[in-house]
């Protein structure tokens, strides 16, 4: 550590610490992705819950759309504050809390004897599960350069959208596989992501400084020295909470892209909740008789989630130079055609891959919306806007669940889905327009 001091204080790189800081910088966002990518299995199982919670407690989808927006008003608002906790006490910690208590939280929901002992305890788990996102995204800002973001998010969205495939992978192994009723999906998965929780934090550390490395380039889009540095140095003054909501809420490209994630995130929540309800039904399940069983068809989609993260970022990145709203536009345009597909095809095999094509586009935004929290307030914030962009996310994304259950309950086909995913769509597109900067 003592000869690493000298070219720390000059500011300057040695070729053998330039190699350590970029293994090390690789192994902060890795440990980031392992840890995220068991996340999804505290909160997006529940449509494939669904059939048998209806089942048992004889619950109308509206019912159980209402119970899914529970979860998601309470991580809306778990958003809002931790993400600011994620810059006062560190991502490290908090995000590994949150896989802990959401692993316990789902425990709870599965002993449910009916609505009020479902819906609650699954809104505090959204909580739980706020404690993830923003304080991960946090420690990453800390570690990589404003140069690199959209790539680097694009990988820790990568990730989320594997955590897609594996909560659908799991539940159907649980349901389909084991032949366990639906309890075991909030009692089975889940080991997984403390597992990853635990993981995270022995690997991860906050800061460049904290391994003995200087940190790199973050700066802002107004180029504001005092909003450069990635997080509080040792010996300086930590800037207040309110301090930072102040400057979080008073950016108007921010409060813009915010409002464009929230319909963003309302037709991906749309998809995953009731995409599993829809191949589950006896539709498809005629459809796909001889063929292949519906439920390992709906993995399409958070397939497709996963690599539309991945190219979104490197997109916004190197094709149009950073500037990321044009990447979310040409991508929720995409999407809504994509959807429309979906309803227009309701039981064709051709949906397959038209389901693919959904998720990619429809999910791929959010790797350039979250790069956006730190490339508008810089990186000593970046939790705090990542926290309140995501409260709009799920507070839109939560109006839409009952709406949606309501709508498939009087019309009787669970099609009715992806027009509504297709018109959120192209609102988001709409909005994020008036992002450019």
């Amino acid at each position: 550590m003592q000869a690493a001091n000298p070219i720390l204080q000059a500011g300057t790189y040695a070729r053998p610490l330039d190699n350590s800081f970029r293994k090390a910088q690789w192994r902060m966002l890795l440990a980031a992705m392992f840890c995220y990518f068991f996340f999804y299995t505290g909160r997006q199982t529940f449509g494939f819950a669904i059939p048998g919670i209806q089942k048992e407690f004889g619950l109308s989808k509206e019912m159980l759309g209402w119970a899914s927006t529970s979860l998601l008003w309470c991580y809306a608002v778990g958003q809002a504050i931790n993400g600011n906790l994620g810059d006062k006490f560190g991502g490290r910690r908090v995000m590994t809390a949150g896989a802990i208590l959401s692993c316990a939280a789902n425990w709870v929901v599965s002993f449910a004897v009916g609505f009020k002992s479902l819906a609650i305890p699954w809104g505090i788990n959204g909580y739980f599960q706020a404690l993830g996102w923003a304080p991960g995204s946090r420690l990453l800002s800390n570690w990589w350069g404003a140069g690199e973001r959209g790539k680097v998010y694009g990988f820790y969205v990568f990730a989320a959208g594997c955590a897609s495939v594996l909560s659908f992978v799991t539940s159907i192994i649980v349901v389909n596989v084991l032949h366990l009723d639906w309890r075991w999906i909030f009692r089975l998965p889940v080991l997984l992501m403390l597992v990853g929780g635990i993981a995270f934090y022995l690997i991860a550390r906050e800061r460049p400084e904290d391994l003995g490395f200087k940190s790199p380039d973050t700066g802002v889009a107004n180029n504001n020295p005092q909003e450069t540095q990635a997080g509080v140095a040792d010996g300086e003054p930590q800037e207040s909470s309110w301090s930072r909501y102040k400057a979080v809420l008073s950016n108007p490209k921010l409060m813009i892209a915010a409002l464009a994630i929230g319909f963003q995130n309302a037709a991906r929540y749309g998809l995953i909740v009731w995409v599993p309800v829809h191949f589950l039904g006896k539709d498809w399940a005629k459809a796909a008789d001889g063929m292949i069983d519906p439920a390992w068809i709906s993995v399409a989609l958070p397939v497709g989630m996963a690599f539309g993260a991945l190219t979104n970022g490197w997109i916004s990145d190197k094709v149009f130079g950073s500037k990321r709203y044009k990447a979310i536009v040409l991508y929720m345009l995409l999407g809504a055609i994509a959807s429309m597909g979906m309803y227009l095809l309701p039981t064709s095999i051709l949906g397959l891959g038209l389901l693919f094509l959904a998720g990619f586009f429809v999910y791929g935004p959010a790797s350039s919306f979250w790069a956006l929290c730190p490339d508008l307030v810089g990186a000593k914030r970046a939790g705090t806007a990542t926290g309140v962009m995501n409260f709009f996310s799920y507070l839109l994304a939560g109006l839409g669940e009952p709406l949606i259950g309501r709508m498939l309950d009087h019309s009787g086909s669970t099609s009715v889905v992806f027009p509504i995913v297709a018109a959120s769509c192209l609102i988001s597109a709409f909005i994020a327009l008036f992002i450019r900067r």
